[in-house]
């Protein structure tokens, strides 16, 4: 799964689904944030331009800003998390995704994502 994520610079991931998209932050971002004690998600409904803030994240190191990858319209929230931010740092959680969009996102909007192979090496 992890192969066919696009991800951010700043350490989003976006994954294609068969009816949207997935959004959430990469074990890059979770392990450098720590433990997360809080995080809030739009409500569904809401509209996000690309590098625009939909969430965020409070971890006892610090607060931070999440941003949308690509264009959309919030679908569905992980509720999972919301109530238990601590899900994030569990390592044999396997939804950690935060939102799911539905978006007509043109190649454009893609152009500056890596794959995940690239968003290794560039973290390395």
């Amino acid at each position: 799964m992890k192969e066919s994520m696009l991800c951010t610079k700043t350490h989003e991931y976006v994954l294609e689904l068969e009816n949207g998209y997935e959004v959430g932050l990469t074990d890059y971002a979770i392990e450098q944030l720590g433990d997360i004690v809080f995080i809030e998600l739009p409500e569904v409904g809401s509209e996000f331009n690309k590098n625009e803030v939909f969430a965020t994240i409070e971890s006892v190191k610090a607060a931070s800003e999440i941003y949308m990858p690509i264009s959309g319209k919030v679908i569905e929230i992980n509720e999972a998390v919301v109530d238990s931010p601590e899900l994030l740092n569990d390592e044999n959680c396997t939804d950690k995704w935060l939102v799911k969009i539905e978006s007509n996102a043109d190649q454009v909007e893609f152009a500056d994502l890596l794959d995940y192979s690239d968003y290794k090496e560039e973290i390395e």
